[in-house]
């Protein structure tokens, strides 16, 4: 039995309407679904009359689009936005080549609260499984991606319940490592799922077979990011975790554009928790208070359990570095930047940011190991400057004023 098939029911039963999967997967209302089988044949052919035709052919009038629900009106951005997506490829800007889809895009952007185009949700979690699946080329790979995908949405929505839980409560609290614990079950998923992309997907494919129909839109003036793998919000992980209080003005301004692809309750979540105390710092305010050799259980507990998170995430960032060096090496790259916005560079100070916290939590654990002997305990505390050789930014240490007693055997 996966994640999967034990948080998905409790996602179905919750009242958020985009939490409501196997609804959207089976909605169809714009009678969709023989036009967009036909994509993949007019991708493979060029065929921008076609793609043009057919992107006309779905747009409903706006007083149609006025009676979707939020439901419907998901499932309708779907399947315009693959036609989006498919004539951007192609070198045509879609609402300049069929002006009528503007208002329309515009009101279901209003209706679900999210951008006026597709995401990676419409494009993984909520399209269909089986025959009646949206791709842009039909290929195994293109499906073995969306596949990967969706395995970690709903441990997404699980890690939200254990972040909030974890926002609220002190790292003396037995439920802080609790906290913990079941966030880093939820990011494993995130390595489960890259580890599966590396298996089932090509760098090839998707550099030259697949990136280019993620490129971005204009609508109305603004360019919107198609439906990148990197609108996989792990930022909600590292808000709580580490990133409110210890980032760089880099990843705070991607993640400033990345928030907006999110879904509403996620930015919410977002919103309340930018500029909170992160569970790092707690932990190191803690320990810093701390006049014995010895942590006392649930301070030791907790620091455990968050090194062993901050781990997880570490060992996603590394892998999903390795697959983007490939993709977007010289010999394969059609782009510079990757399809969510974000350069190789900060892939790397991201990675560099959570090594630097992670060294940070497991030189705390060397340290509450140390013998319990009169001589153990220094009188002077020392900033906590562990940081990892190479850091892009080195934020951990200037960030943070708190100090940690340095424990010797």
């Amino acid at each position: 039995m996966t994640l999967y098939d034990l948080v998905a029911p409790a996602i179905e039963a919750r009242r958020e309407p985009r939490y409501r999967i196997a609804g959207i997967r089976a909605a169809d209302p714009l009678g969709a679904d023989a036009t967009i089988a036909a994509v993949p044949a007019m991708n493979r052919d060029a065929d921008v009359p076609a793609l043009t035709a057919a992107l006309r052919t779905l747009v409903p009038d706006p007083d149609r689009t006025a009676t979707l629900g939020v439901v419907d009106a998901l499932a309708a951005v779907r399947d315009i936005g693959l036609l989006l997506g498919s004539l951007k490829r192609h070198g045509v800007e879609p609402v300049a080549a069929v002006p009528e889809a503007l208002p329309v895009l515009q009101e279901l952007g209003r209706r679900t609260d999210m951008v006026p185009r597709d995401t990676v949700h419409h494009y993984t979690t909520w399209n269909p499984l089986g025959d009646r699946q949206r791709m842009y080329t039909g290929e195994k790979m293109e499906g073995h991606l969306q596949d990967a995908v969706r395995m970690v949405f709903p441990a997404l929505v699980a890690s939200l319940g254990s972040c909030s839980e974890l926002a609220g409560l002190e790292p003396y609290d037995p439920r802080f490592a609790d906290a913990l614990d079941r966030t880093g079950r939820h990011v494993q998923a995130m390595v489960d799922s890259i580890d599966f992309t590396v298996a089932q997907v090509t760098p090839d494919f998707f550099a030259r077979g697949l990136r280019p129909y993620f490129e971005e839109v204009d609508i109305a003036g603004h360019d919107y990011l198609g439906p990148a793998a990197a609108q996989v919000p792990l930022w909600l992980v590292d808000l709580t975790l580490w990133q409110c209080d210890r980032s760089s003005p880099e990843y705070d301004a991607f993640l400033d554009e990345s928030v907006r692809y999110s879904l509403p309750s996620w930015r919410a979540f977002h919103a309340a928790h930018r500029g909170s105390t992160s569970a790092v710092s707690k932990l190191s305010a803690a320990i810093s208070w701390e006049s014995t050799p010895r942590l006392p259980p649930a301070l030791a507990a907790s620091a455990l359990s968050l090194a062993r998170v901050l781990r997880i995430l570490k060992t996603f960032r590394a892998r999903h570095i390795g697959i983007a060096r490939k993709a977007y090496s010289d010999e394969l790259r059609l782009y510079d930047a990757g399809s969510g916005g974000a350069p190789i560079a900060l892939l790397r100070s991201v990675l560099d940011l959570t090594r630097d916290n992670e060294t940070l939590v497991r030189h705390a654990n060397v340290r509450m190991h140390a013998p319990a002997t009169a001589s153990t305990v220094t009188s002077a505390p020392e900033p906590a400057t562990a940081t990892a050789s190479g850091s892009a930014s080195g934020a951990v240490s200037a960030t943070s004023p708190l100090r940690e007693k340095r424990f010797t055997a």
